[in-house]
C-alpha cells in the first residue's frame, strides 16, 4: 500500500481519482491537489467514506517551490501529473528535488509553440538516475497502453515488429455542433498542426489532415480517419527494434472539421496572443472558454471508442499481422465514474502505471517511456480495472 500525491482535478484527473479509491489495497491514501482547491474538495466530498484516505490542496503548478513544499509535506511514495502538458517540467523539478518518483499521461509542450516532443523531458534522465528514482512518461492510451501494446506485441507475439498504425477512433455523439473531448486548447493545437509519421530513422512531415483512409473498426464500423503526429512515435521509433514505419491516425467527423477550418480562417485557433481592450489575449485560449468544458460532456455522449495499434512484423522467419485493440462504451464509462469515455481511457492507464511505479513492479532509475517496462502487469491491470483487450490475427491493413 502507499501514497499518491494527484496534481490536476480535470477529467482525466477525476477517472484516475475514482480508480485510485475503487484500487484501496495499492492506494492507502491519496492527496488531490489543483489550482482550485474547491474542486478537489468536490471530489473528495464525493469519494469519502471508502478505504481510500483523501486530502486535498491548493498549489500552483507553475511553481516549483509550491510543489516542493506540498510534496515534502504530504510525503507520497509517487506523484501523479495530471495537469497540463506545459506544467511537466516544474513537477518534474519538484520530484527530482524530493526525490520521488513521477508519473505523467502526456509529454512536454512549450505553451508558445504546438510543439510535441520527448527532449525536453529526456534531458532529466541523467538527473533521475543519479537521484535513483523512475519518471515514467506517457501512461494514459495514447501515449500510453499504444506503448503497452507495443511492447507486449514484441514479447509474446513477434521477433521483430516492422510496421506500426496506431488508430484512434471516437465514435461518440455529445449532440454539439462543435465541442472537444478532452481539453480544447490541447485538442485544437494537436490536430491543426502538420502531421508526420517515422519512417526509415526520420521523420517525414505532412500537411495538417492531408492523409485521409477510411477504416471498419471492430464494433463501431467504417470512419474516417487522418494521420497525426503524436508522440508516441518518437519513443516507439527507438525502442521497439525492427521499426521501419509508424503512424498515427485519429478519426474526424466531417461537422467537427469544418467547424475546426472556420474557427482557424477567422484566427480563433491562434496561440499568438493579440491585444483587446487593453489586454493581451490569446485567441486558442478565449475559444477554450467558450466552448463546453469536456467534464461536461459525459451524461450526453453515446456511443464508443476503439483505441489499438495494428503490428506487422516477422515471427521465426515468416511474416505476421497482429492487432491489440480497446473498445469502451461512453455510457457505461459515465455510469461507472460520471466521465465519458476519453478521459476514462486516460484516467485508467494514469492510475495503474501510479500503481506499478509505486510498488515497485515497476522500477528502474532514470526516465522511462512505458514502453521500456514489462508489459504484462500491466496488461493484466487493464482487464482488472475496466479497459479489457481484444485482439486479432487477421486484421484489415491500412494501406
Amino acid at each position: 500500500m502507499g501514497k499518491a500525491l494527484i496534481i490536476g482535478c480535470g477529467g482525466v484527473a477525476s477517472v484516475a481519482i475514482h480508480k485510485c479509491c475503487q484500487n484501496s489495497e495499492a492506494f492507502e491514501e491519496i492527496c488531490i491537489a489543483s489550482r482550485t482547491k474547491s474542486k478537489c474538495d468536490a471530489l473528495k466530498a464525493k469519494l469519502d467514506g471508502g478505504k481510500t484516505k483523501i486530502s486535498t490542496a491548493q498549489v500552483d503548478a507553475n511553481k516549483v517551490e509550491e510543489l516542493v513544499a506540498l510534496i515534502e509535506k504530504f510525503r507520497p511514495d509517487v506523484v501523479l501529473n495530471l495537469a497540463l502538458p506545459y506544467q511537466d517540467l516544474t513537477i518534474m523539478d519538484a520530484c527530482l528535488a524530493t526525490k520521488t518518483h513521477y508519473v505523467d499521461t502526456a509529454n512536454y509542450e512549450p505553451e508558445d509553440t504546438a510543439k510535441f516532443e520527448y527532449k525536453w523531458q529526456w534531458a532529466y534522465r541523467e538527473r533521475y538516475e543519479k537521484a535513483g528514482i523512475t519518471a515514467l512518461l506517457g501512461s494514459g492510451f495514447d501515449p500510453g497502453v499504444t506503448g503497452v501494446f507495443s511492447a507486449y506485441a514484441l514479447k509474446h507475439h513477434f521477433d521483430e515488429i516492422n510496421y506500426i498504425d496506431i488508430l484512434d477512433c471516437n465514435a461518440g455523439d455529445h449532440g454539439y455542433p462543435f465541442a472537444t473531448n478532452f481539453n480544447p486548447e490541447i485538442n485544437i493545437r494537436e490536430v491543426s498542426a502538420k502531421g508526420s509519421y517515422w519512417e526509415d530513422g526520420k521523420w517525414v512531415e505532412t500537411e495538417p489532415m492531408e492523409i485521409k483512409r477510411v477504416y471498419d473498426f471492430p464494433e463501431i464500423g467504417p470512419k474516417d480517419m487522418y494521420l497525426l503526429h503524436h508522440e508516441e512515435l518518437e519513443s516507439l521509433g527507438i525502442n521497439i527494434p525492427g521499426i521501419r514505419r509508424i503512424r498515427f491516425f485519429m478519426t474526424f467527423g466531417q461537422s467537427y472539421l469544418t467547424h475546426l477550418k472556420c474557427l482557424e480562417n477567422v484566427g480563433m485557433t491562434s496561440i499568438e496572443p493579440i491585444e483587446f481592450e487593453g489586454k493581451k489575449i490569446v485567441p486558442l485560449q478565449f475559444l477554450k472558454a467558450v466552448l463546453p468544458d469536456p467534464a461536461s460532456l459525459g451524461p450526453r455522449t453515446k456511443g464508443k471508442t476503439n483505441i489499438g495499434c495494428i503490428f506487422r512484423g516477422k515471427k521465426a522467419g515468416k511474416d505476421k499481422t497482429y492487432y491489440l485493440y480497446n473498445v469502451c462504451d461512453h455510457q457505461e464509462c459515465y455510469r461507472e465514474v460520471g466521465s465519458q469515455a476519453i478521459s476514462y481511457t486516460t484516467g485508467v492507464p494514469a492510475m495503474i502505471g501510479a500503481m506499478l511505479v509505486m510498488n515497485g513492479t515497476w522500477k528502474g532509475p532514470g526516465v522511462k517511456n512505458i514502453e521500456e517496462f514489462d508489459p504484462d502487469p500491466f496488461m493484466e491491470a487493464l482487464n482488472r480495472w475496466g479497459l479489457p483487450w481484444k485482439e486479432s490475427f487477421s486484421p484489415e491493413l491500412v494501406d
